[in-house]
């Protein structure tokens, strides 16, 4: 058995305890002088730093946690402090540490303070005033948001560029405040050298769907720095943290490799994986493989199936705690890592029966779509029926160039043909009545594989309209002869539109308003997706952007066109550098011609490659490279549009 991080001898008898197991993201803008309130308000903040003395605030509490890796890698939007509730009316005060990188060359390389409405980022009717970073570039992004007026922004130190010296000037003891206390918003970040304000004297729209509740919340986003939080006068959602030490209650792993190459030493396997720390008082933490320790059962040297047993033995602080955690997960240890492809397409016709579902039994196809040996064939659509009887769906033809049959299998766990009796049939929900009428204007993800042995497999994944997903499954189609297998669609009392287009063709569809659906990459897998890309022109990001997240749509990254990030698992990767003439570029990406893959590598990273063939007749390439912190049996991807459009082919 092969080690690393050796263990004292306390944490050894815990971990041989453990071998008995076997497996286990328009309102008005201001621009008016600020009243003598603003001036008065803003000038009495005490300069901690510029006046020699510290700042002394009233009634602050102590809220101790870090925000941020400490070795400097974390990326945009991927970590984040607690949530402050402002009150309309209320003064938020905060202090803390900045840590800023002694590398750093862009300014951006700081934080920025996130202002929204009362909802949980990410959640149901969740809204963002705007965002206002403590660098001050005003023909950069120091600020954005729909409601945040960049005319009213004042500081002392300002950037031409985000390649100007200086971001070590904004690093050391910070005040931040937000001040509602006379209807208008007032925003000062100051650390005594450097001092930012933004000052505006009208009331905030009320984003909050109940008109009752005018409460804001705020939040502190690093980008490529670090926060040591230190006081509050608001406590948090959560409640505040205390300066003690703290123990370790459990984690959560990430980045757990689904197939261990055999003589692969187990500090190499688990190199990319990281656990989620929950200490007490709720405080959490990233942990990376080299603070962890690592154990497989039954012997990792063996081929098979093992559970990988992790053991974290240290407290918030870093010393070592009372009692160590322990989180496991499975693997397996192969000869050869799997290989699979791929590819998301959209049949021809891309209407399949008549549109008031009168279309009888067989008598509509769609062409013949081949899938290649280790392929897997992805295909979206929407599913309309009469709803009379549970066959009245869609129906998977799978056969040979010359249309002999294999199988046909249909979305109610039914099926037939030589190779159908040997499958297994996976699914047929509780309810068919339910089924049936969530089953008209469902949305349907289909997989067809061929697993190049002889067999093939297809898996439907129904969005009922009922909000329940309901999944068919039918495993080990055999008489299967691999490199003449495809597959078509048919119809019976139902018809199916097919997904070939994302966005208004107009380019005028909002950002995070319409999305792909998610589609499923296994590990060891690539997937391709190919579109022609049109652009409103405006912006860079007025382009594809591509999410890659869990069932549950937890993102892992988010990356654009235009080579710019954000997420848990951006901050590792490598991306391509983008393009020498970003002018020429955007404008070639109108019509652009693009073949995107998702990659997972099924060791916890994943890669996202674009090919762009650009109108100018150029290819321009985009390359997000070791993404990290991903689950490889839990990693799905889908697009969204940002005044864009795109058309799928």
């Amino acid at each position: 058995m092969k080690y690393f991080n050796s263990l004292a001898s306390m944490f050894c008898v815990a971990l041989m305890g453990m071998s008995v197991l076997t497996s286990c993201e328009g309102g008005d803008l201001y621009n008016i002088l600020a009243p003598d309130w603003l001036s008065s308000r803003a000038d009495s903040i005490a300069n901690a730093k510029g006046s020699g003395q510290e700042e002394e605030l009233e009634g602050m509490m102590e809220d101790v946690y870090t925000i941020g890796a400490v070795d400097f890698s974390t990326g945009w939007w991927n970590q984040f402090s607690k949530y402050y509730q402002i009150p309309e009316g209320a003064v938020w005060n905060a202090q803390f540490n900045l840590n800023i990188n002694p590398n750093a060359s862009n300014t951006y390389k700081n934080f920025a303070l996130i202002i929204t409405n009362d909802v949980d980022r990410g959640g149901d009717g969740y809204a963002e005033y705007g965002a206002i970073r403590f660098d001050n570039q005003p023909s950069g992004n120091s600020e954005w948001g729909d409601y945040i007026d960049r005319s009213l922004v004042e500081s002392t130190l300002t950037f031409s560029t985000d390649t100007d010296t200086g971001v070590d000037k904004l690093g050391g003891k910070v005040t931040l405040t937000i001040d509602r206390s006379a209807g208008g918003l007032l925003v000062k970040i100051t650390n005594g050298t450097v001092t930012k304000t933004y000052k505006q004297t009208s009331p905030l729209v009320n984003l909050n769907a109940d008109p009752s509740n005018n409460t804001i919340r705020a939040f502190i986003v690093p980008e490529g720095s670090y926060i040591n939080f230190l006081s509050t006068n608001i406590e948090p959602i959560g409640g505040c943290t205390s300066a003690e030490d703290k123990q370790p209650l459990s984690m959560t792993l990430s980045g757990v490799p689904s197939e261990v190459l055999v003589g692969t030493e187990m500090a190499e396997a688990m190199a990319n994986v990281t656990a989620l720390v929950t200490f007490e008082q709720g405080v959490t933490k990233t942990v990376k493989a080299s603070e962890l320790i690592f154990r497989a059962i039954p012997n990792y040297e063996e081929l098979g199936q093992k559970t990988l047993i992790v053991l974290y033995n240290k407290t918030f602080k870093g010393v070592n705690c009372d009692e160590p955690i322990v989180a496991t997960k499975t693997f397996s240890v192969v000869k050869e890592l799997s290989a699979f492809t791929e590819t998301v397409v959209v049949p021809n016709p891309t209407i399949l029966g008549a549109t008031d579902n009168t279309s009888g039994w067989w008598s509509a196809h769609t062409d013949n779509i081949k899938v290649e040996p280790k392929e897997t064939k992805v295909v979206n659509f929407t599913n309309y029926t009469t709803g009379e009887n549970n066959w009245n769906n869609f129906v998977i033809v799978l056969n040979k160039a010359n249309l002999a049959e294999y199988a046909v299998v249909r979305a109610d766990n039914y099926g037939w043909g030589d190779g159908y009796a040997a499958c297994t049939a996976i699914g047929g929900p509780d309810d068919w009545d339910a089924w049936r009428a969530a089953m008209n204007g469902a949305k349907v993800t289909a997989y067809i594989t061929n697993n190049g042995d002889g067999t093939a497999d297809v898996k439907a994944v129904m969005q009922g309209t009922d909000g329940v997903e309901y999944v068919q499954e039918y495993k080990g189609i055999n008489t299967v002869d691999p490199d003449d297998f495809y597959f078509r669609f048919t119809v019976d009392g139902c018809h199916m539109v097919f997904d070939t287009e994302l966005g208004s063709p107009d380019c005028s569809t909002p950002w995070w308003s319409a999305f792909t659906h998610n589609v499923k990459v296994k590990p060891h897998q690539i997937c391709t997706i190919n579109f022609t890309n049109y652009t409103s022109g405006a912006n860079n990001w007025n382009n594809f952007v591509v999410i890659l997240n869990a069932a549950d749509l937890r993102e892992y990254a988010v990356v654009r066109a235009d080579n710019y990030g954000w997420g848990d698992g951006y901050g590792a990767c490598t991306p391509s550098g983008g393009q020498a003439d970003w002018g020429a570029w955007l404008s070639a990406m109108n019509g652009a011609k693009v073949k995107l893959q998702v990659v997972n590598n099924g060791d916890g990273t994943a890669d996202v490659k674009a090919v762009m063939h650009g109108t100018d007749g150029v290819d321009y390439v985009q390359d997000y490279i070791g993404i990290n912190m991903v689950d490889p049996d839990n990693f799905y991807f889908r697009l969204t549009v940002d005044g864009s459009y795109l058309k799928f082919y």
